[in-house]
């Protein structure tokens, strides 16, 4: 739960940052970078493993949390950009001379106009990073190597043998059942804003 609460923090500021200086401000090859963005969406993460992997390892990362929470304080999730990229042109431009007028500079309008409006978006960000987080298993199993830094999803692991069996299967069902409510919870809690924020993502752009 530590885990995915400080993912999900990580990716709505550095994604919501990234995507506010993409859908807002202007800079020098703003869309060659945001194309270059784009292009990572279609390459397979499996593409990427071994490089990744050899990185952290020589950091000295692997075996603890830090190859899971440090990309995402980097903007290194390009979907969730993009959405809020879209959500964000999508707003009036005439709030942002409004309150430019009335003083308010760049880091003002991000604060004050662009987050409180790209609530449902954010919604949408914090939810799926927390599932796509929650369920990972193969970068747990990747990167965590001592039991005690286990998460659910690599903990379950454990319930299999060697020879693929399952040990104690009363134990594995009744940890599988608590390791999904903790999604069911939060994705019908949050459902309306969830469908809000892909629809009006999808529509304006």
């Amino acid at each position: 739960m530590l885990l995915c609460i400080t993912a999900v923090a990580a990716n709505l500021i550095s994604c919501t940052m990234a995507a506010y200086a993409f859908g807002r401000l202007k800079f020098f090859g703003k869309n060659f970078w945001f194309g270059i963005m784009m292009i990572t969406l279609m390459l397979p993460a499996h593409v990427t493993l071994v490089p990744r992997y050899i990185l952290f390892n020589n950091f000295g990362w692997v075996g603890t949390y830090l190859p899971i929470l440090v990309p995402k304080f980097l903007a290194t999730d390009a979907f969730f950009v993009f959405l809020l990229v879209q959500f964000i042109r999508g707003l009036p431009k005439d709030l942002d001379e409004a309150a430019i007028i009335d003083g308010c500079g760049k880091i003002g309008i991000f604060f004050r106009i662009v987050i409180p409006l790209a609530g449902p978006a954010m919604v949408t960000t914090a939810l799926f990073t927390f599932l796509w987080t929650w369920d990972d298993f193969f970068n747990h199993l990747l990167y965590l190597t001592s039991p005690a830094s286990y998460t659910v999803s690599r903990a379950l692991r454990t319930f299999v043998g060697d020879a693929g069996a399952v040990s104690n299967w009363g134990g594995a069902l009744a940890m599988s059942t608590l390791a999904m409510l903790p999604s069911f919870i939060l994705f019908f809690s949050l459902q309306k804003y969830f469908v809000q924020g892909i629809a009006t993502s999808g529509i304006k752009g």
